[in-house]
């Protein structure tokens, strides 16, 4: 047998690739892995960057808003009393109009005095400040009654008798409870 007709131990069997060509499959198969990891890389760090300023955006956004937020609180406290205090400069003109009339009569001064309630009233009621003035034999609430006294009275216990000061509610909430004297247990 010659020499050639043996197959050399360095040669592939057919169909299976050398050793150069398995590291080099390697090779290129690592390069490619390389590639896809790094554009996978650059697609989080752009994804990330844009996260970033979308959080910053957003919490500047939100900063601004508290700040006005504030702001707008701030104005709120200052010029609450603005539109109650504008209501009331028809009172104070009426009385410092009555108190120039020098030789006024008393039924004059009377007079005025009760157009001057009156207005005051019309203030008080525009700013929702509304009397309590509960009518005899209402029952007794304590959230806006403060009994002074309890007196015999014909009538149920733990009912109003009279008012000695009127209470008042500002937007429902209790301003001044109602001075009253409360019928005591027979």
């Amino acid at each position: 047998m010659s020499e050639n007709t043996q197959p050399e131990q360095n040669q592939p069997l057919s169909g299976e690739p050398s050793p150069e060509e398995l590291e080099a499959a390697q090779a290129a198969n690592e390069f490619d892995a390389l590639t896809v990891a790094q554009a996978e890389v650059a697609t989080l760090q752009a994804k990330n960057t844009e996260l970033a300023d979308s959080y910053l955006r957003a919490k500047a956004e939100t900063e601004n808003a508290r700040r006005r937020a504030d702001e707008d609180v701030a104005k709120a406290r200052k010029y609450a009393l603005e539109s109650f205090a504008e209501s009331l400069l028809p009172v104070a003109d009426s009385l410092e109009a009555g108190l120039a009339i020098k030789e006024a009569t008393p039924e004059q001064i009377r007079e005025g005095a009760e157009a001057t309630l009156k207005q005051l009233k019309s203030a008080l009621e525009r700013n929702k400040v509304v009397a309590i003035d509960p009518a005899p034999g209402t029952k007794f609430d304590p959230a806006q009654h403060q009994a002074i006294s309890m007196v015999p009275a014909d009538q149920e216990a733990n009912t109003v008798v009279s008012v000695l000061q009127k209470g008042y509610l500002i937007a429902e909430r209790v301003l001044r409870p109602a001075l009253v004297t409360v019928a005591a247990p027979k």
